[in-house]
């Protein structure tokens, strides 16, 4: 999956009414839980009661959710002891909620000890995480999910809550990285292709490998002498896009962009598709947030349209 999040939560629906919660009632066995045959009692993992996770009932939701969520976000995990699901994902929240430090709170729902929970919050699936902010419910995902794509979700519910966080390291970026510095073009392509794989939008990822292809095709060229070949023929497309790319290198970025979308202006057809990719392709190596690269844009869609 692209995206942990749901994209029809239950909250868009208003199926859940918190203030519900706010008066504890006797349980209801009717609610809607897994229909095998009854696992031993209790989440497992880490014990509850440290500052980084809870087990939560209906006595004390109030208190461990609802308010705390008031001044800290807190992730509530819908799970069930002795399905595997719930058993694997349980212990990878449990082991970020520790490194987390106290900016979120991981707050755990047996489902089998508080059915009433499970159905006030109509859960369908389980595991089923939910994300409270402020005393409301702002996100949902059903089932596990995978590590990278649950830090993703994090980092969002954590802004928020309002709280400023340092983006995590990545090792296996770092890799990759190192593996572009230090010359190893194919070991860094194999490396951002498989961080893509995992992570679909990890722009950091698209922007490494958009760097493995600039850094092949300027492979043994002059700089000067491309520079020179694109001043003297400004309609040869191979001499352009390669002056482009010295251009990037030699952060001249801005005059690379406008030197491509002048090339635009001047050719048709499958020339100027290919001179417009390729565009693209160094705007990727910058990122979406730099400021020549929204002014490229912008006059890239007057060349074209």
């Amino acid at each position: 999956m692209s995206d942990p999040r749901i994209t029809s939560s239950i909250f868009t629906r208003g199926a859940v009414d918190l203030s519900a919660l706010r008066t504890p009632a006797p349980a209801d066995t009717s609610s809607a839980t897994p229909s095998q045959g009854a696992p031993p009692a209790g989440l497992p993992g880490s014990p509850a009661g440290s500052a980084a996770v809870i087990d939560v009932t209906e006595a004390n939701i109030q208190s461990e959710v609802l308010e705390r969520s008031l001044t800290t976000p807190v992730v509530v995990f819908f799970g069930a002891a002795g399905y595997p699901e719930s058993d694997q994902f349980a212990p990878v929240l449990e082991r970020l909620a520790a490194e987390g430090g106290g900016a979120w709170l991981l707050a755990r729902v047996d489902v089998q000890q508080q059915p009433r929970l499970a159905q006030m919050f109509q859960l369908q699936t389980l595991p089923t995480t939910y994300a409270i902010v402020g005393g409301r419910p702002v996100d949902a995902f059903p089932g596990p999910v995978p590590e990278s794509q649950l830090r993703q979700w994090l980092q969002a519910v954590l802004k928020a809550g309002g709280v400023t966080v340092a983006e995590p390291e990545d090792p296996r970026l770092d890799a990759a990285d190192d593996a572009l510095m230090s010359g190893d073009l194919d070991a860094a392509e194999a490396a951002y292709r498989k961080i893509l794989a995992e992570s679909p939008a990890d722009a950091a990822a698209e922007a490494g490998l958009a760097q493995v292809g600039l850094a092949r095709r300027v492979a043994g060229a002059d700089p000067q002498a491309a520079i020179d070949a694109a001043a003297a023929d400004p309609d040869d497309v191979d001499a352009q896009l390669l002056a482009a790319d010295i251009e990037v290198l030699s952060g001249l970025a801005d005059q690379a962009y406008k030197r491509l979308v002048g090339l635009v202006r001047r050719t048709a057809g499958d020339d100027r598709d290919r001179v417009r990719q390729h565009l693209l392709g160094l705007f990727t190596i910058a990122g979406p947030d730099d400021p020549a690269v929204a002014s490229a844009r912008r006059a890239l869609a007057s060349a074209l349209f």
